[in-house]
């Protein structure tokens, strides 16, 4: 039995149903369909469960866990920032589940030395940020003003990390575009956009440039311009079906080449960094294996998720499979021209090759299969544009998200297509990990223990493959912000309490499972990984998990400066001190 999703959310929704699967064969006739170039080194026809694999990364790996702006830092309105368009959807009511804000979250503006010790602790070779574009520039315009205080902000994280010997990895753009822009010229609509973003990263260059050497354009453009002018889901909110976030994904590849261009021209030859682009992708699997339809379905998905955004950076246009069913829908609608805008020759040209590195965010899987879907004249959807119907296997673990299954060997797959199809390049992880969904969250998480074993086992694998993985990151390092999910779920290694105006800190036990990977650089063999576990769930018996929060709690009221506790937070808090026992032990 597999599970139906609805296709037009964005993070679906699952629907049961019925469908027979062979899990065995899928990967045979994929690989007739993918074309992969490369794939002598990845055999396709392998059963896609395969055993785990004890055994290191290459030398040099780098480990790191990440956060954004939005999500973590909070001080929305301090020092000069300007308002961005996360502030304002999220302040507008119903939006945001349970109408939560980011205007505080993590108040990681202010606890710049306690997050750091953190990642110390956890021994991380690397942290991904991002740079909030509106406390740069309050309205997007340089031009305009230049807000110093969050230049200062930022270069305190930078050398708080180098200090450190934290590499800082910049994402560009993590979604938070000034408003003044959205108002002014419709956000990513308007082709302006692409000059005032290449300012912005200019400025970011010659501000930090000289100590960041690895930069991300953009993070995920797919959920920037689906669930920002598609769905609406995500800020701005605009429900522009079929036309908007075409148009937006248009001009967010071109300010990407754009914002490349510039750092070669005037930055690299000094600075020596490198410039890449965070793509998010879940992987994509046939449901039946005899049906050719599924498997060109199954490419489809893939496509119009990663290869919308990676085919023009790698090879300059977009994916022949885009052009063509975007363009037949376009003209069935009687429209004259594809809803999907089109690279001039010089463009083309202009965009291709534009990618150092290649990030990469994965978090699951779904089986595809055909599901014909004709738009009535005058209507249209990204989703509907697909052709196809998305499907889960109930007996997936699914720790909370509606969206997010632990299915680890769709990792090793999706690496492994990026190599075949777009040559082997250098790739970062830059997002993979898993959320939980429940009021109190437990520290002893080791459904999150099991997820980070077997996705990163899985990536170990690909490196076998021969896929060029460099290093990888952990999403996320604290717990914040979940956009329309607000703070009902929660990715991260350390417990954020939200309830106290401090936002204090706690580790869970994936904290120590995860140090210990980046300690072993691995997985040495299978006595000491089980260990590893072992050790860590331990710190969390079954009288202090942590199921819900006291209602009783709610009730109560801050008195001066001090914050009554809730059942809730003392267990954690006791848990927490245990645990960072335990680390400093068996360092």
């Amino acid at each position: 039995m597999l599970v139906d999703c609805c296709v037009f959310r964005s993070r679906p929704r699952p629907i049961r149903t019925m469908v027979a699967h062979s899990a065995g064969g899928v990967s045979h006739v994929l690989m007739l369909v993918l074309c992969l170039s490369a794939a002598e080194d990845f055999d396709w026809t392998k059963n896609v469960h395969s055993s785990f694999y004890y055994g290191t990364f290459p030398s040099g790996f780098s480990w790191g866990a990440g956060s954004s702006a939005y999500q973590t830092e909070g001080a929305w309105d301090r020092d000069g920032k300007g308002l961005s368009i996360w502030d304002v959807f999220s302040h507008k009511n119903g939006k945001i589940q349970q109408n939560d804000t980011g205007d505080s979250s993590c108040e990681g503006y202010f606890k710049i030395k306690d997050d750091v010790s953190l990642m110390k602790e956890l021994k991380l070779n690397h942290y991904r940020f991002s740079i909030s574009w509106p406390r740069l520039i309050p309205t997007g315009i340089k031009s305009d003003h230049v807000n110093e205080k969050g230049i200062q902000y930022y270069n305190h994280l930078i050398d708080n990390l180098l200090e450190n010997k934290i590499t800082p990895i910049v994402t560009l753009y993590h979604w938070d575009l000034p408003q003044f822009l959205q108002e002014k010229y419709g956000g990513w609509q308007n082709i302006s956009i692409v000059h005032h973003f290449n300012e912005f990263a200019n400025l970011c260059f010659e501000r930090f440039g000289n100590r960041v050497k690895y930069w991300n354009t953009f993070n995920n453009p797919w959920s920037a311009a689906v669930e920002g002018y598609e769905t609406g889901e995500h800020a701005p909110g605009l429900k522009l079906r079929g036309t908007g976030a075409y148009k937006a994904a248009h001009h967010m590849i071109k300010a990407h080449a754009k914002v490349w261009h510039t750092y070669d021209t005037q930055w690299r030859a000094k600075q020596k960094g490198l410039i890449g682009i965070s793509l998010s992708g879940d992987w994509g699997e046939p449901v039946d294996i005899s049906n050719q339809k599924d498997i060109e379905a199954a490419e489809r998905y893939v496509q119009f998720y990663l290869g919308w955004f990676a085919t023009p950076i790698f090879h300059g246009d977009y994916p022949q499979v885009m052009k063509d069913f975007i363009g037949r829908k376009s003209a069935q609608q009687g429209l004259g021209t594809s809803r999907l805008p089109a690279f001039s020759p010089q463009e083309k040209s202009y965009i291709k090759g534009t990618c150092d590195f290649l990030g990469i965010g994965h978090f699951t899987t779904r089986y595809i299969t055909q599901k014909n879907d004709p738009s009535p004249r005058g209507s249209s959807s990204f989703f509907t544009d697909r052709d196809l119907a998305e499907l889960v296997d109930p007996r997936w673990p699914d720790p909370g998200s509606e969206w997010l299954y632990s299915v680890p060997w769709g990792f090793r797959r999706l690496l492994n297509f990026v190599k075949s199809q777009y040559g082997n390049p250098m790739i970062y992880v830059t997002e993979n990990g898993v959320s939980e969904k429940m009021q109190c969250t437990e520290l002893c998480d080791d459904w999150r223990i099991q997820y980070y074993k077997d996705y990163i086992n899985e990536m170990l694998k690909a490196i076998r493959d021969g896929v060029n993985v460099r290093g990888y990151t952990a999403w996320s390092l604290l717990d914040k912000f979940e956009w329309d999910e607000g703070y009902s779920e929660r990715f991260g290694l350390y417990y954020v309490d939200f309830r106290n105006k401090n936002k204090p800190r706690y580790p869970k036990a994936s904290v120590q499972f995860y140090k210990r990977i980046i300690g072993s650089n691995g997985f040495p063999n299978q006595r000491e990984v089980e260990n590893w576990k072992r050790r860590a769930v331990e710190t969390c018996s079954s009288s202090n998990q942590l199921l819900a929060a006291d209602p009783l709690t709610s009730h109560m009221e801050m008195v001066t400066e001090i914050v009554v506790p809730t059942v809730c937070t003392l267990s954690i808090l006791l848990c927490a001190v245990f645990l960072m026992f335990l680390l400093r032990r068996h360092d």
